[in-house]
């Protein structure tokens, strides 16, 4: 089970200027939902944890995900008490359920003493840097219009003097992506071998905008990165990308970690800081709203999502792509970029890429499968 949390609602102390679930607020009634309390979180511990005993016993396992808006504006003690509560709730009796944590910041009060707290409760940290100064500082930016390049390598410095396990997210505008090889080569300087890039989100009113990024120049993008990462993984230096990593594993047989990348949505649960639950954090919009978890069972919540149909509307894919070669890498994409014929923006992008880089995948797929006993990759 995993429960992406949001315990400062959208507030942020960044204005960054392609932020998505600024547009998501100002689509919803009421747009900010306040800080969750420290108590609001123990309850929703107790439920989920009991939740996942009771369907999967020792199987089961919970992972606890805080993002934003700015997560760690809930403050450092939410979190201590966060980490007790789920330590006494899950050894209250019979076996406890294997409890992991996320949290997605953008560094600005990362400090030593929070540092040392990730590090110690083995919180999984995602730090969001945007590439070198110039191009992060054009979108990350303070109230003031201030960069903020500078703070993030703060935070990664104090991340890492503590021992905390981080990597680095990095949105792709149609400017990022013209500078694969230069960030690419600014991580790998700087010590950020586990990186994770995503593409910018389009606003939810399909405008384009000065950050959207185009199917041609992604696909530009992920074939040079392709490139250099192949370049470094069969060389044995460790460099770590996501998609590549979940792409290979699918052809190596092993579904994908990624929502996105499975072709239908997963059951999430995305909470608010009211406790209100949405299937999706690209969909937090008061229409898609399926309970609130302080008042709500998880059966309920289930009820109501299978009464939504969001989950099989994302099943529907156009003729194009039932008969396209790679519809078993692509599976359609995150249901948030398909158009409203259910094509994914990015297609002409995948349709670069997969070509480009299907041969040498299949090779590091076929690796994979002889190390963990899979059969072999055709």
């Amino acid at each position: 089970m995993y429960l992406l949390i949001k315990p400062a609602s959208g507030a942020c102390n960044l204005r960054c200027r392609y932020c998505f679930y600024t547009d998501e607020m100002a689509n919803r009634e009421h747009a900010v939902r306040n800080f969750m309390t420290p108590g609001a979180f123990a309850v929703i511990a107790e439920k989920a944890i009991g939740y996942e005993k009771e369907r999967n016993g020792a199987a089961g396992s919970v992972s606890f995900g805080f993002q934003g808006g700015e997560p760690t504006l809930a403050g450092l003690d939410f979190y201590k008490s966060a980490a007790d509560s789920v330590k006494r709730i899950n050894g209250q009796s019979g076996d406890p359920v294997p409890v992991s944590w996320f949290i997605q910041t953008n560094g600005m009060l990362i400090d030593g003493e929070w540092a040392a707290f990730l590090a110690e409760n083995r919180f999984l940290t995602g730090l969001s840097l945007d590439g070198f100064p110039d191009i992060h500082d054009k979108n990350r930016i303070r109230p003031d219009g201030k960069g903020t390049h500078s703070a993030v390598l703060r935070a990664a410095a104090a991340l890492r003097s503590a021992g905390a396990e981080f990597n680095v997210l990095t949105v792709l505008t149609g400017e990022t992506a013209r500078s694969a090889t230069k960030i690419y080569n600014y991580y790998k300087k700087n010590g950020f071998v586990w990186q994770q890039y995503i593409p910018c989100v389009a606003p939810l009113d399909g405008a384009a905008s000065p950050w959207t990024l185009g199917a041609e120049r992604y696909g530009d993008f992920l074939c040079r990165i392709f490139d250099l990462w192949y370049d470094d993984v069969t060389s044995d230096r460790e460099v770590y990308n996501r998609e590549f990593e979940n792409w290979v594993g699918m052809l190596a047989g092993i579904e994908p970690e990624d929502c996105g990348m499975r072709g239908v949505c997963s059951p999430q649960y995305l909470i608010e800081a009211d406790g209100s639950v949405y299937p999706c954090d690209f969909y937090a919009l008061d229409e898609y709203r399926i309970g609130n978890i302080l008042t709500d069972s998880f059966d309920e919540i289930e009820e109501n999502r299978s009464r939504t149909g969001f989950i099989e509307q994302s099943e529907k894919l156009p003729e194009k792509c039932e008969a396209c070669e790679w519809r078993h890498l692509c599976r359609g994409g995150c249901r948030r970029n398909r158009d409203d014929y259910g094509l994914n923006r990015f297609c002409e992008g995948y349709r670069k890429f997969f070509p480009y880089a299907a041969d040498r995948m299949k090779r590091l797929a076929a690796a994979v499968a002889r190390r963990r006993g899979l059969p072999p990759v055709r």
